[in-house]
């Protein structure tokens, strides 16, 4: 090995989404669109349900906590990504890099584990409607989403604490808009089959178990609908319609990333797959849950008049 290829890597190299400068001016401003609407969309949700006393019930409760998280995924890649878009510099440093997967890994961890909080709920909401007040009051559902929040912090303090047992000498580059863990495992210098060991084990755990939550949930929410009159299906089929919409694309992205990774270079359908997930989910999620939702909506025209 040469002295050059022994040298410890400090600083990665982002190599994004292009390397044509017409493309990069181009997604600039698509990126910085999506942003500012994904942020709006659930800073404004959060504050919505927040400011109306109509939506401070568990549901909503939960719904905010899902928006905080989808923003803090948003945030933790698309800056970044904009400033590349318009710099020539795509440095990063190992700190800095470590920290944006982590705060990303942490808060997708997070919404997995909402997401199946959320289905209990509704379980609890339509299959037990005398006992929702008291297996769902506030103080539990506040107790639910601490507990979610913490999960994803223990999960990802442990995939964080293993990268640091890696050296990277390979090279520098990330072929990535995004420190992603995968393609830092493709860098190093140090064997990362224990890392990936965990990060399978981990990825296969959490997903099997808050996505075999959610379709318990909502098989037996299925079912409850069915017996109901007509009149009580449309709202119960319209809020579940939405969650469900929610947890394929969430869950379908995830699966395919991280317990089905492909194996050599990443190619163009695996950023289209990781930008599902960290960009494009993050601006639908608040639309999906709201745009039909009658008490949203409601609760929107209420602050609206009162200003």
């Amino acid at each position: 090995m040469t002295e050059e290829n022994q040298t410890l890597v400090t600083e990665f190299i982002l190599t994004g989404l292009t390397e044509h400068p017409t493309l990069k001016a181009a997604l600039f401003l698509l990126f910085l669109l999506i942003y500012t609407i994904t942020m709006v969309g659930n800073l404004g949700l959060i504050a919505l349900i927040w400011k109306d006393p109509h939506l401070h019930t568990p549901m909503y409760l939960f719904l905010s906590s899902l928006a905080f998280a989808d923003s803090c995924t948003s945030t933790s890649v698309t800056p970044k990504m904009l400033i590349n878009f318009l710099s020539k510099n795509h440095e990063i440093s190992l700190v800095e890099c470590f920290a944006q997967f982590y705060f990303m890994g942490s808060s997708a961890t997070t919404e997995c584990f909402l997401l199946s909080v959320m289905a209990y709920d509704r379980y609890v909401a339509i299959c037990n409607p005398l006992l929702y007040p008291v297996l769902m009051s506030n103080r539990l559902c506040t107790q639910f989403i601490a507990v979610t929040y913490l999960l994803g912090v223990l999960h990802l303090a442990i995939h964080v604490g293993l990268l640091f047992r890696l050296t990277f000498c390979r090279s520098n580059v990330i072929q990535y808009y995004y420190c992603e863990i995968l393609q830092l495992f493709n860098i190093s210098c140090i064997d990362p089959t224990i890392n990936m060991f965990v990060l399978l084990i981990f990825s296969i755990s959490i997903q099997t178990f808050t996505f075999v939550t959610i379709m318990v949930s909502y098989i037996r929410v299925l079912f409850a609908i069915l017996r109901k009159k007509s009149e009580g299906r449309s709202k119960a089929f319209s809020t579940c319609s939405a969650h469900l919409l929610s947890v394929s694309l969430f869950y379908g992205t995830l699966f395919l990333i991280y317990v089905c990774p492909g194996s050599g270079p990443v190619g163009d359908k695996e950023k289209m797959l990781s930008l599902f997930y960290t960009v494009i989910i993050p601006l639908l999620n608040p639309f999906v849950y709201s745009l039909r939702n009658k008490e949203v909506i409601g609760a929107f025209r209420r602050v609206m008049k009162n200003r």
